[in-house]
């Protein structure tokens, strides 16, 4: 329903962002936006602030994740965006809808040098689906409405708006319209009859459900097919979880042997890209199921590829039923064998630490709908493997860009999203060096997490790799032993070292019991290596 609105620009921004469901504000304070506080600050909208703008975007990409729907980073001018373009790439490659809203600096003196002048635009414009300067007040809706409107028209992403200084300081009336509604695309007929038909005659199929499977709302649909056609069930990103651990269907390490035997392979929400062997699976057939033609695979060859709304998809092959009783039986075996050689490495009491015995502790203290951050490489690379959430929607990681900083900042919208959840951060050392100063974010607003870093002292991912290609290593150490547990308590939160197997489960007890930001700082073996299997290219 439309309404009138009079004000300065940020009145005008803050009421058109509300029409989609906003209720909170991501920002680091900077002048160029003291209209928008004002809003925010007079209307009771939330507004949190972080310590870099990149935890600002970063936050406002958990809440569009979890939410599943678009929330606001406000970046000042100049180096506050460009501070931010790491986490508006992140949210590109994760289809995440944030709004990243800009100050700029002023139009009426453009090219004289006004503080932190520069055009934005064509900075963000390869990492977002829209980007566009507001140009005169009364037009703050209008584009507001245009740029969400592309946020979340499939495929999702985020989107730039910015506000010169005399634009968003300037008063007008203008009318709010009624915010966007997203069509449901249906897929080419012909596309998912052939897929359909590839998976009824299947002897070894398999299903790859990602992060879209979540963020399209098909987790339902998703569980309907699989049932139907008696598909196993594998996932990544935040499909994990689509199908509860235990569900007969879903899978986690027979991983390989799925890939290697399958006949058919149905990946859903999901690139082909380095984390799914490029879609290269032998002879088997592959069908992809996107949201979009832009996230159709073009370097890979496919045998079906219907394209549009994933519930409709699924719901409409979930009409095949099938049944591959061997087949999962035979895979059943095989994710049964690897997890029980897994029970050794979960209890280990070694000294120093095995990263694994970190996540066997953390499997009996996380409930089952605990939000798990991974932030990190080696260390994060043993969360994936060993933690499994209990319901969809409950995991967060960086995705297929691979940008480190995340865990403050995804921490925050996380908190902000569940109050009441347990929120926990799988941070590597190395990570902890580019947002931990966030912490204080934490503290000073409230917003209690566990945090927990693996201290190995080293880059791991670069320095087993470079050992092995080169007999030695450079640029591939940190300090050992290093006490972030103490950094975090200097800010206001709380946390310990643990060095002991022993000492992990009352430490992440104690951690969760707190009611501050926790750092449980786990010292831990160097020279374990992950068992890495995929390609950087």
């Amino acid at each position: 329903m439309a309404e009138t609105v009079s004000g300065h620009g940020g009145d005008l921004m803050l009421a058109a962002l509300r029409a989609y469901g906003v209720t909170e504000v991501f920002t680091l304070s900077g002048g160029h936006l003291f209209p928008l506080y004002d809003a925010l600050h007079t209307t009771g909208v939330r507004l949190l602030d972080v310590r870099h703008e990149q935890s600002a975007v970063f936050a406002a990409e958990a809440v569009a994740k979890l939410q599943r729907r678009p929330a606001v980073a406000a970046l000042t001018a100049g180096p506050g965006v460009t501070n931010g373009i790491s986490g508006i790439t992140s949210a590109h490659f994760n289809g995440s809808p944030v709004v990243v809203v800009g100050g700029r600096a002023p139009q009426f003196r453009w090219g004289a040098g006004s503080l932190q002048e520069i055009d934005h635009l064509p900075i963000v414009r390869p990492v977002t689906k829209h980007a566009e300067t507001i140009m005169s007040t009364a037009q703050t809706p209008e584009v507001i409405h245009r740029a969400v409107a592309a946020a979340i028209a499939p495929h999702r992403g985020p989107v730039f708006v910015d506000a010169p200084l005399e634009v968003i300081f300037d008063k007008a009336e203008a009318v709010i319209g009624a915010a966007h509604a997203v069509t449901p695309q249906e897929a080419d007929p012909d596309e998912l009859a052939r897929a359909a038909a590839l998976l009824a005659r299947a002897e070894r199929p398999i299903l790859i459900a990602g992060s879209d499977v979540y963020t399209g709302d098909a987790v339902a649909a998703l569980r309907e097919a699989a049932e139907a056609l008696q598909v196993p069930v594998f996932a990544n990103g935040m499909g994990r979880g689509a199908l509860p651990p235990g569900h007969p269907l879903a899978f986690a390490r027979a991983r390989k042997a799925a890939m290697t035997g399958a006949d058919v392979v149905c990946v859903v929400g999901t690139p082909l890209d380095f984390r799914l062997g490029f879609g290269d699976y032998g002879e088997a057939q592959v069908i992809h199921i996107v949201d979009a033609e832009s996230q159709k695979a073009n370097h890979a060859k496919t045998a079906a590829a219907p394209v549009g709304d994933l519930r409709l998809i699924l719901t409409a092959l979930a009409q095949t039923a099938s049944k591959h009783d061997d087949w999962i039986a035979k895979l059943r075996e095989v994710e049964d064998a690897a997890r029980a050689k897994e029970v050794d490495a979960l209890s280990a009491d070694t000294d120093p630490i095995k990263p694994s015995r970190v996540y066997g502790a953390l499997r009996n203290v996380l409930d089952a709908d605990a939000v798990t951050i991974g932030d990190g490489g080696d260390f994060v690379s043993y969360a994936g493997k060993y933690l499994e959430p209990g319901v969809p929607g409950a995991w967060l990681d960086p995705g297929p860009y691979g940008c480190l900083g995340t865990g403050m900042g995804y921490a925050m919208g996380a908190r902000v999203t569940y109050p009441d959840r347990q929120i926990c951060v799988l941070m590597g050392d190395g990570a902890a060096g580019f947002s931990l100063m966030d912490v204080e974010s934490l503290v000073r607003q409230n917003l209690p997490v566990v945090i927990v870093v693996g201290n190995n002292g080293i880059w791991g991912l670069e320095k087993h790799p470079m050992q092995a290609l080169y007999g030695y290593d450079v640029a591939a150490d940190l300090q050992p032993g290093l006490r972030y547990d103490k950094v975090v308590e200097a800010m206001g939160g709380a946390g310990e070292t643990v060095s002991r197997a022993g000492d992990l489960e009352p430490a992440l007890n104690r951690a969760f019991a707190s009611g501050v930001p926790y750092l449980v700082n786990v010292l831990t073996d160097p020279a374990d290596m992950y068992p890495r299997s995929a390609n950087l290219a």
